[in-house]
């Protein structure tokens, strides 16, 4: 029955996340100020649709700025709307909220350009819904609201969830699996830097497609591996989690430039950003450890069982985003 569960679990998470697994769920909010004229913003609003944001929550501004007609645009997951405002005054040390947004489950990331290239970002949340444009970026307001990011990074972006998942369900022992993550996060981590850079650039499509298959190949390894016989991953995690996490690190990169990067704070931003992706990823470790233990505690064979099982479901998972991902849609 545990082990049907969990594997019932699994496919569900992968079905509903099959179409965008590497997305990032909170709501978008952009607002950049115009070179050409004082007070005048180009605002963006990203409202996901699931969490209820696009139905719900408006982007509310001073009564002093007058908004032209959006444009709108729907895809699959999130509703997408550019307008223009003009104010009397300038935005900076003045309030923005989202209103509606005390009635969803969901957060929003508030990114804010200034026509001389400071950038502040900001997160609301159903508590806290508003948020005051600054002057200038505030160093510890950018490593709060990039530390979260990354936490939810890895908890919402389920191809790298999986990935690590797989190294638990792959390796024996506590540290052997924490340093065999923590090798995967520095190897993501230098690619990242590299990406936002602009030292290094990949096509979104083929990086989508081969972290799926790195997926595949952790499933097969588990699937395939027999008492006394290490396979490749098992004798070098290390190394496999490196590589392995190099390729990742284009996903996740791919996603913070969805959100920006505030200028004068990136390397505090980039910073945290990694350390909130660890702090998920030993957070998922240490939930997959302790569940792991306790089967093991009721039956050995409870837990073997669910490995496999596990390990086939996702391997499922992976194939299907592999396959929609290569295949012309």
């Amino acid at each position: 029955m545990i082990v049907r569960f969990l594997l019932l679990l699994l496919l569900a998470s992968g079905f509903t996340s099959v179409a965008r697994a590497d997305d990032l769920q909170p709501g978008y909010l952009e607002i950049r100020e115009r070179e050409t004229a004082a007070h005048q913003y180009k605002i963006t609003w990203k409202a996901p649709i699931r969490p209820g944001l696009a139905a719900r929550v408006v982007p509310v501004f001073p009564n002093d700025c007058k908004a032209t007609e959006p444009v709108r645009s729907v895809d699959a997951a999130a509703l997408l709307a550019r307008w223009d405002i003009d104010c009397d005054t300038s935005l900076a040390g003045r309030s923005v909220r989202l209103s509606g947004m005390e009635n969803t489950p969901a957060d929003a990331l508030l990114r804010y350009q200034s026509a001389n290239g400071i950038t502040q970002a900001a997160r609301l949340t159903p508590a806290s819904p508003s948020a005051v444009i600054l002057q200038k970026a505030d160093r510890w307001q950018v490593a709060r609201t990039y530390f979260v990011t990354g936490v939810e990074h890895i908890l919402m972006g389920y191809d790298h969830l999986l990935f690590v998942l797989c190294l638990v369900l792959l390796l024996n022992g506590a540290w052997r699996v924490a340093a065999t993550v923590t090798a995967f996060t520095i190897a993501h981590s230098l690619t990242l830097v590299a990406t936002t850079h602009e030292l290094i650039s990949v096509p979104g499509p083929p990086v989508e497609a081969a972290i799926a298959l790195s997926i595949v190949f952790l499933a097969v390894e588990i699937v395939k591996r027999k008492p006394g016989e290490l396979r490749l991953s098992e004798r070098f995690p290390w190394v496999v989690a490196f590589l392995f996490g190099l390729l990742h690190g284009f996903g996740f990169a791919g996603a913070l430039a969805e959100i920006g990067l505030p200028q004068g704070e990136v390397p505090m931003a980039l910073l945290t950003f990694n350390l909130g992706v660890e702090a998920g990823q030993l957070v998922i470790v240490a939930v997959a450890m302790l569940v792991l233990w306790a089967l093991r505690r009721v039956h050995a064979l409870y837990a073997a069982r669910v490995q496999l099982v596990s390990a086939y479901a996702i391997g499922g998972i992976a194939v299907m985003w592999l396959l929609q991902r290569v295949l012309p849609t």
